[in-house]
């Protein structure tokens, strides 16, 4: 053809080699980019799983199986009990601080970050110092565990709910200054709903001490009456954690896999995220109870119901 120029070998080749380096750079690019939102997704949102569903195991078990799952980020909450106790804490006021210093290193050593202790009850019935020497020793363990917060559930008993307060109010700079925060999570029967948990961080009135909400528990110490999507717009500005924890109403019950029972997270999620809850922890607290191999499979199955949720939320 007139004004056409022959293209050679040598030339043809240096042209389809820079277009493959020029898609392999884009490839690249969105690749990079893809990983960089997932990083970025990662860091606002730390989805976790608390050791609850492994009661009756040794806590040990329960970060393995924590980290097979998948998981990077643990709660530390209920372990297999000694002698005939029907329950038992990783850490309560009874563990040393070496011995919580361990249990943070088991953690590391399964590649797990901690953002959420429980640790039960303080001695608050004894007296308002005994409360706050607990308090203090929870928080030393916790902080020796690399904890970042402590989960507090309130108190069942009224006449020791002003006592309660003001020794988590007097531990609150305490607690900051082992760089760990207080939190508490909606729970029976006192602290059950939305406004009773806000009446009770108003009555510390420090920035220390936040909700962890738990739209499983508004179900469950309601009967089921109260929905927590109704709930949660009273928690604005009041959050800084989740327990990831379903309902059954048919047995009344929040043993039950995240996403399979009553609570609509996407809307729960979503009206947090309205009230300022835009990142943080997301902790599973529960699961359908099942054999070590059946757990792991319900536990990834939350995970990945989380993720999605996180995604569908950003």
């Amino acid at each position: 053809m007139a004004g056409s120029k022959q293209l050679t070998r040598r030339e043809f080749l240096s042209g389809t080699a820079k277009i493959a380096a020029a898609s392999a750079a884009a490839g690249t690019l969105i690749q990079s980019t893809a990983m960089a939102e997932s990083c970025v997704a990662d860091a606002i949102w730390q989805i976790g799983c608390y050791t609850r569903p492994w009661g009756q195991h040794d806590y040990r078990a329960a970060l393995d199986a924590i980290a097979e799952a998948g998981f990077k980020h643990v709660g530390l909450m209920s372990t297999k009990p000694k002698d005939d106790a029907k329950w038992a804490l990783v850490i309560t006021v009874a563990t040393s601080v070496e011995e919580a210093a361990e249990i943070g290193q088991q953690a590391r050593r399964r590649g797990l970050q901690i953002p959420s202790i429980y640790g039960g009850p303080i001695p608050i019935n004894r007296s308002l110092q005994e409360g706050i020497d607990g308090l203090k020793k929870l928080i030393d363990n916790c902080a020796a565990a690399k904890g970042e917060s402590l989960l507090t559930a309130g108190i069942n008993r009224e006449e020791l709910e002003t006592a309660y307060y003001k020794a988590i109010a007097e531990c609150c700079d305490y607690a900051a200054e082992k760089r760990v925060a207080i939190t508490l999570k909606p729970h029976g029967p006192l602290n059950a709903t939305g406004p009773r948990c806000r009446k009770a961080i108003e009555r510390v009135g420090h920035d220390n001490f936040s909700l962890w909400y738990d739209p499983g528990n508004i179900f469950a110490y309601s009967d089921g009456a109260l929905d927590p999507v109704d709930d949660v717009a009273t928690v604005d500005g009041l959050v800084t954690g989740m327990c990831v924890k379903d309902y059954r109403r048919a047995t009344d019950d929040v043993k039950v896999t995240p996403g399979e029972g009553a609570v609509d997270f996407a809307r729960v999620l979503a009206r947090l995220r309205q009230g300022g809850f835009t990142g943080g922890p997301l902790v599973i607290e529960t699961l359908t109870p099942d054999d070590p191999a059946g757990l792991i499979q319900e536990a990834r199955k939350a995970r990945r119901f989380v993720e999605r949720l996180v995604d569908v939320e950003s």
